[in-house]
C-alpha cells in the first residue's frame, strides 16, 4: 500500500490535484501534436475526466461550503461552481464520444482551457480569501483525503451492470 502523501492543509491538497490535472492535459496535448492513436489520447482524457470529477465533487462537499461560512464573498463561491457545472457538461460530453470522433481533441482542449481558469481564479481569489479566512485548513486535510480516496475507489463488479430499480434479492438471484 503507497502512503498518503502528507499535505500542510487542505489548499496544498486541493492545489496538488491542480498539478496532476495539468500534467495530464500537457500529456494530451502532447498525444495530439505527436497524431497518437485515438486510444492512447482516451487513456489521458478518462484520467483527466476521472480526477476532475472526484476533485470537484470534494471541493463541492467539503472544501467550498466552509468556506462560504468563512468568508463574505458568495459571488466568488457561485461562480466556482458554475464552472465546475461547465465541467461536468464538457466532462459529459467527452464522456459520450469516442476518441477517434471529429471534436474529441477540440472537446478535451476546451476543458483544458476551463480548468486553467479556474484554477487561476481559485489559486488568486479563493485560496488566498481561504487562508486568511477563520478556517482550519488543515483540519480539514483528513476529510478531504478520505472522500477522495472513497470516490476513487472502484465500483463493485457488476454495480454499473445492475439496473437501479432492480432489487436486491433478484440482483442476488442473477448472480447465484
Amino acid at each position: 500500500m503507497r502512503p498518503q502523501p502528507a499535505y500542510e492543509d487542505a489548499i496544498d491538497l486541493l492545489d496538488a490535484d491542480h498539478k496532476l490535472v495539468k500534467k495530464l492535459f500537457i500529456d494530451f496535448n502532447a498525444l495530439v501534436e505527436d497524431d497518437a492513436p485515438p486510444q492512447f489520447k482516451q487513456q489521458v482524457a478518462v484520467k483527466i475526466c476521472q480526477e476532475l470529477t472526484v476533485h470537484a465533487q470534494i471541493e463541492e462537499e467539503i472544501f467550498y461550503p466552509a468556506v462560504r461560512k468563512a468568508i463574505d464573498n458568495d459571488g466568488l463561491l457561485d461562480e466556482a461552481e458554475q464552472e465546475h457545472a461547465q465541467a461536468k457538461e464538457l466532462i459529459a460530453k467527452i464522456g459520450a464520444m469516442a476518441a477517434g470522433d471529429a471534436g474529441y481533441d477540440e472537446a478535451v482542449q476546451s476543458l483544458g482551457q476551463l480548468i486553467d481558469h479556474h484554477v487561476l481564479e481559485e489559486r488568486e481569489q479563493l485560496f488566498l480569501q481561504a487562508r486568511y479566512a477563520d478556517l482550519d485548513l488543515r483540519g480539514m486535510v483528513p476529510a478531504l483525503a478520505a472522500r477522495k480516496k472513497q470516490l476513487q475507489q472502484p465500483a463493485p463488479a457488476g454495480a454499473a451492470k445492475t439496473p437501479k430499480k432492480q432489487s436486491s434479492a433478484t440482483a442476488k438471484k442473477e448472480h447465484a
